[in-house]
């Protein structure tokens, strides 16, 4: 009897994880939990209430993550509206989806396309870059940290830009199901592959099979990745067989596919 298909192990935030396996397993992928990152509400709630209050000098809020926008719109006001005419901009379809579930009309959203070679702040500026930005007041709502480069390019247009921490990383504190969970795939590569869509999810990874007193043997371990960056970090983690995607159900389901048949080592 050949031995079942590996489980494609999802490692996002838990919200967003349970969308992915939903997504995933309609399309003939055994998909799984096993979040990577937990979410925190700000430290500093107040700053993320205080932006609420001047959303009226802005003309653009950049969300960065699903999790940017559900954290910031948890400080929200009791029945504060969303200004009228104020744009947004975010990396991908993920983000885009979770301000259309906090009601920002769609003619006030922009993205790149769910075509283009990646889903990155690169990608956006490519939409947004041939606007007049000169005076223009941006903020960017993020978790903690987090690369400047798109707040420069904003900089170089002449726009003002403001970043504003409406989250909080962390590793997780698994239950009892997701420790067993975590020791079974570490210790038995065959069984799983793993859905890297951030490289804190791989550090984080890293920390908990520490915490757990495991050496897992990384050359065995196969992952799709999301982002060239994440591919590299799961390179240098020394796992044997990466394979890049575009970040989309359709292409992660055609990835997973490929590593049951690629035995190959490199980022594919």
């Amino acid at each position: 009897m050949p031995a079942p298909p590996p489980t494609l192990l999802v490692t996002r935030p838990q919200a967003q994880a349970l969308q992915w396996v939903e997504q995933l397993r309609v399309r003939g992928v055994p998909a799984q939990a096993l979040p990577l990152i937990a979410i925190d509400p700000p430290e500093d709630a107040v700053a993320v209430q205080a932006a609420w209050a001047r959303l009226a000098q802005c003309q653009m809020l950049v969300f960065v993550s699903p999790s940017a926008v559900e954290q910031f719109f948890a400080q929200a006001p009791a029945g504060k509206a969303w200004p009228q005419g104020l744009r947004v901009a975010t990396p991908g379809p993920g983000t885009d989806g979770a301000l259309a579930r906090a009601g920002v009309p769609e003619a006030l959203r922009s993205r790149p396309a769910d075509d283009a070679e990646q889903l990155d702040s690169e990608s956006l500026w490519e939409v947004l870059r041939h606007e007049p930005w000169n005076g223009r007041q941006v903020l960017i709502v993020r978790g903690e940290g987090g690369r400047p480069w798109l707040a420069q390019q904003f900089q170089a247009a002449g726009a003002t830009v403001d970043f504003l921490c409406a989250y909080r990383r962390r590793v997780p504190t698994l239950e009892e199901a997701g420790r067993e969970l975590l020791s079974r795939s570490l210790s038995d590569p065959g069984r799983c592959v793993w859905l890297f869509s951030s490289s804190q999810a791989i550090e984080h990874l890293v920390v908990l099979a520490q915490q757990q007193g495991l050496h897992p043997p990384w050359a065995r371990h196969r992952a799709v990745v999301t982002h060239p960056r994440i591919g590299e970090r799961a390179v240098a983690l020394g796992l044997g067989h990466v394979e890049a995607s575009h970040p989309a159900p359709d292409a992660v389901a055609e990835a997973w596919a490929r590593l049951q048949s690629d035995a190959g080592g490199s980022i594919q």
